[in-house]
């Protein structure tokens, strides 16, 4: 299995559904919630290419992007390939 990154905060919808989406895949992640800790979220950017929202996913050290592009990627049946269930 890939290794699965989502940078989070408290309270957004967004995170949730991506959270959702690599649960119901079986994907095991790690979350790293960034809402009250200023370095964890200045590394996300930066990991990020400077996109400021969450959540931000990365797979294998792999920029993914948010919540819609996880999701535009499962629509079109690449995001299993990319955490190893395919």
């Amino acid at each position: 299995m890939a290794r699965i990154e989502v940078y989070t905060k408290a309270f957004c919808p967004y995170c949730t559904r991506a959270k959702r989406l690599l649960d119901g895949k079986g994907a095991d992640f790690s979350e790293i919630d960034v809402t009250m800790d200023r370095a964890g979220f200045d590394a996300m950017v930066a990991r990020a290419g400077g996109r400021r929202t969450v959540p931000q996913v990365f797979i294998d050290d792999r920029h993914v992007g948010g919540s819609d592009e996880l999701a535009a990627l499962d629509a079109k049946g690449e995001l299993d390939a990319l955490i190893g269930r395919a």
